[in-house]
C-alpha cells in the first residue's frame, strides 16, 4: 500500500470551541457558522451533501444546494423523479453535510424529509435564470439517456416553445425541507481534539451534549 495519502495532514490551529459559544437554537447558530462561511469567501458555502437511503437501507450521497432554511427546516430543489426523491418517498430519512473544510468546521443536519408547498416551489422557480428553468424541464432526471446531444436538442426546442412566454414550474420539480430532530456542530482542535456538539430535539426544545472527537 502506498503512503502517499498518510501525510496529508493538517492540525487545525482554531481556539477550542465551548457550550457557552452556542446558541441553545441549532438554526441560530447554523445561521451565525453559515454567515462565518459566507464572509470567508469559500466557494458556493451553501453547497452541502445529501444523504438519503431506499427502502432496503442503501445509501446514496450527492452535492445540492441549500436554497432556505428558517425555523421550519432547510430546503432544497430536484426533480420529484430523481432518485433521491424516490428513496425519499420509500424512507424520508435524511441528513444533510456541510463540509466547510477551508474553516476547520462541519455541520450535520438530520430529520425528515417532506415536500414543500407547490406555492413555495413555484415562488423560487419563477427566480431561476431562464437557462436553470429551461434545464428543470430538459431533465428526467437519473434516467439513462443515449447522449448529451439529446439534452442539448431538448434544450433548444424549449427554447423556441418559451421564446414568448412564461415558462411555468414543471409539475414533477419541487423543493424538499429537511425537518431537524438532530444537529451535530463540529470544529477542528490542536492534536485532533476536535470539538463537536450534538443538538437533540426534545419535543420544543433542544438539549445539547459534547461528544467525544
Amino acid at each position: 500500500m502506498s503512503d502517499a495519502l498518510h501525510h496529508l495532514r493538517r492540525d487545525y490551529d482554531r481556539d477550542p470551541l465551548t457550550e457557552s459559544d452556542l446558541d441553545p437554537d441549532p438554526v441560530k447558530q447554523f445561521r451565525a457558522w453559515f454567515e462565518d462561511a459566507r464572509a470567508s469567501g469559500i466557494p458556493e458555502p451553501n453547497a452541502m451533501t445529501l444523504g438519503t437511503a431506499d427502502a432496503s437501507g442503501r445509501v446514496s450521497c450527492r452535492t445540492v444546494l441549500l436554497k432556505a432554511y428558517d425555523v421550519r427546516g432547510f430546503v432544497f430543489f430536484t426533480n420529484y423523479g430523481s432518485r433521491k426523491a424516490r428513496q425519499i418517498a420509500e424512507n424520508p430519512q435524511a441528513s444533510i453535510l456541510f463540509p466547510w473544510v477551508a474553516l476547520a468546521r462541519q455541520v450535520e443536519i438530520a430529520g425528515r424529509a417532506e415536500k414543500i408547498s407547490v406555492a413555495e416551489s413555484i415562488a423560487y422557480f419563477l427566480s431561476r435564470p431562464i437557462g436553470s428553468r429551461l434545464g428543470a424541464w430538459v431533465s428526467d432526471q437519473s434516467d439513462v439517456i443515449p447522449s448529451r446531444q439529446i439534452l442539448l436538442a431538448k434544450f433548444e426546442e424549449l427554447k423556441r416553445k418559451f421564446a414568448h412566454g412564461e415558462i411555468p414550474k414543471p409539475e414533477g420539480w419541487g423543493g424538499y425541507r429537511i425537518v431537524p430532530d438532530s444537529a451535530e456542530f463540529w470544529q477542528g482542535g490542536h492534536d485532533r481534539l476536535h470539538d463537536r456538539f450534538f443538538y437533540q430535539r426534545k419535543g420544543d426544545a433542544w438539549t445539547i451534549s459534547r461528544l467525544a472527537p
